[in-house]
C-alpha cells in the first residue's frame, strides 16, 4: 500500500508541474501580444508592414514614342497618355471559320503595346497572328531579341488556313530595342505594311442601339467591326508594375456583321479563377461556343485567365447572352 501511495504522489506532482508549465506558457503568450501567435497564422508584425505599391506607368506623349514608330514602320495610338499601342492587321490572310470569312478586325489583328515606368524601364506586351509555317520562325526571332513567349494558342474554332496567336512580353531601358525585336518577328511573317487611316469608318449593318442596350454601354465602329472593351475593376500588376487596360488585360467583345441582323462574335473574357465557371455557364446558356481557356501572361496579379468564344447568330440576342457573362465577372466599360 505504501508503494502505491508513493507512485500516486509522484504522479500528482508531475501533473501539477506540467500544469504550471502550461499556465506559464499561456501567460507568456498573452504578455507577448499578437506577434507571439504569428506561427499560428493569426497575426504577425511582418503582416503590419506596408506592402510596396506597384509602380504606375509614366505619362508620355506621341513624341516619346517616335523611335518605336520608326522601328516598327507604323504609327501607333497613345491611350491615356500611358500606353502606346501599334496594330498590324493581317489583311493578307483569307481565313474562313465556320463558313464565315474572318475580317482582320474581328480576330486577325496583331499588336504591340508599350508602357514606360518610373525606373526608366519600358515594357512591351502583345499578340502576333501567325500561320503554322511562320510560327517556328517567329518564335526564334522573339527569343533572339530578348522577348519571351507567354502563350501560344487559338482564338477560333475550325478554320482554314490554320492560324496561331503568339503572346509575348519583354522589358528594356531602350524602347526602340524592344521594337526591334517585334519588328524582327513581324519580318518572319507576311504581315502587310500599315495603311493610311480611312477618312470615314464603313457602315455597320447591325442594330447597334439594341446591342448597346443589351451590354449597357456604347460600342465603337472599328473598320466595320463593332467593338466593346471592359476593364478589370481591380488593379492588374506584373513585376511590381501596373498594367493599364490598353496593355491587353481587358475583356474584348467584337461583332462582325454576317447579314440579316446576324453577327459573328469573337473576343475574350479576362477573369480570375473564381469567375471562370460562372462566365462559361452564362455563355453556354446563350448558345455561345467556348473556343479556348488559357493565360496570356505568366506573372500577373491577380492571376487572369482568358476565355475566347464564338457564335454567329442574331446580334442583339447574342449581346443579351454576352451581357450575362459580363455581369459574371468584375469589370467595367473601358470607354
Amino acid at each position: 500500500m505504501v508503494t502505491i501511495k508513493t507512485r500516486e504522489m509522484k504522479w500528482v506532482a508531475v501533473s501539477l508541474a506540467s500544469s504550471m508549465v502550461l499556465l506559464t506558457g499561456c501567460t507568456a503568450s498573452q504578455d507577448a501580444g499578437p506577434a507571439a501567435t504569428a506561427s499560428g497564422g493569426v497575426h504577425s508584425e511582418q503582416a503590419d508592414q506596408p506592402v510596396a505599391a506597384a509602380a504606375p506607368p509614366e505619362l508620355t506623349t506621341e513624341t516619346d514614342w517616335e523611335a518605336v514608330a520608326d522601328t516598327l514602320e507604323s504609327e501607333g495610338k497613345l491611350s491615356g497618355e500611358t500606353v502606346y499601342r501599334v496594330t498590324f492587321p493581317r489583311r493578307d490572310l483569307n481565313v474562313i471559320s465556320e463558313g464565315v470569312a474572318i475580317e482582320p478586325g474581328l480576330a486577325l489583328g496583331s499588336y504591340a503595346a508599350f508602357s514606360r515606368y518610373p525606373d526608366g524601364t519600358t515594357m512591351v506586351m502583345g499578340d502576333l497572328v501567325v500561320t503554322e509555317d511562320e510560327l517556328p520562325k517567329v518564335t526564334d526571332a522573339l527569343q533572339r531579341n530578348g522577348l519571351g513567349q507567354t502563350a501560344v494558342h487559338k482564338h477560333l474554332l475550325e478554320h482554314s488556313p490554320q492560324v496561331w496567336w503568339v503572346h509575348f512580353h519583354g522589358t528594356n531601358e531602350d524602347a526602340a530595342q524592344l521594337a526591334t525585336g517585334v519588328r524582327a518577328a513581324l519580318d518572319e511573317t507576311a504581315t502587310p505594311p500599315a495603311e493610311p487611316a480611312a477618312s470615314a469608318e464603313p457602315g455597320i449593318d447591325l442594330d447597334t442601339a439594341g446591342i448597346d442596350a443589351a451590354l449597357g454601354t456604347e460600342g465603337r465602329n472599328d473598320g466595320g467591326i463593332y467593338k466593346f472593351s471592359f476593364a478589370r475593376a481591380d488593379e492588374v500588376t506584373m513585376d511590381d508594375r501596373v498594367l493599364e487596360p490598353a496593355m491587353g488585360v481587358t475583356t474584348a467583345i467584337n461583332f462582325q456583321p454576317t447579314g440579316g441582323g446576324k453577327a459573328a462574335i469573337n473576343g475574350d473574357f479576362a477573369m480570375t479563377h473564381e469567375e471562370v465557371q460562372p462566365v462559361i455557364q452564362a455563355l453556354r446558356a446563350g448558345g455561345i461556343e467556348i473556343v479556348e481557356l488559357h493565360n496570356h501572361v505568366l506573372e500577373d496579379e491577380p492571376r487572369l485567365f482568358y476565355l475566347h468564344f464564338w457564335a454567329n447568330d442574331d446580334a442583339v440576342q447574342l449581346a443579351q447572352a454576352l451581357s450575362e457573362a459580363v455581369k459574371a465577372h468584375d469589370v467595367k466599360p473601358a470607354g
